[in-house]
């Protein structure tokens, strides 16, 4: 790509990548340095001509979700088909957006989480007693 002077980088992560995963610290870990990676490619290679998107989606009916009663606590929001996902990269992508959100309205959490942290973290503590499995 960079001897073209052009390309695409489509990473998908998950909307973990952009708040967290209740219940998996890998899993919320890997997502965060997914979307981590991608920034760093856009930014180090997007006046090279390289474009740079993450996909972050919440639950979608995938085999992954099967057998999650309503996709879990990523189904919060409802749980979306795979061609909705394939449309929305499809229109990220023609607009060479970096965020791919699948699911609308992890910007509005996404925003929520950087106007006042504490709020957030307070508000993914409700979650997960939602979501904790009795010990």
């Amino acid at each position: 790509m960079l001897d073209r002077g052009r390309g695409y980088f489509l990473n998908t992560a998950s909307a973990a990548g952009l708040l967290s995963q209740i219940g998996s610290a890998p899993y919320a870990v890997t997502k965060h340095a997914a979307v981590a990676y991608a920034e760093w490619l856009a930014i180090t290679y997007g006046d090279r001509g390289i474009g740079v998107s993450v996909l972050c989606p919440q639950a979608v009916r995938t085999a992954m979700t099967a057998g999650t009663p309503g996709g879990g606590v990523a189904g919060v929001d409802g749980m979306i088909e795979p061609e909705e996902v394939a449309d929305t990269v499809v229109e990220g992508l023609a607009d060479e957006h970096f965020l791919i959100l699948p699911h609308p309205q992890v910007l509005d959490y996404l925003r929520r989480k950087t106007d006042d942290y504490d709020r957030w973290l307070a508000g993914m503590r409700r979650l997960q007693a939602r979501y904790e499995r009795p010990v």
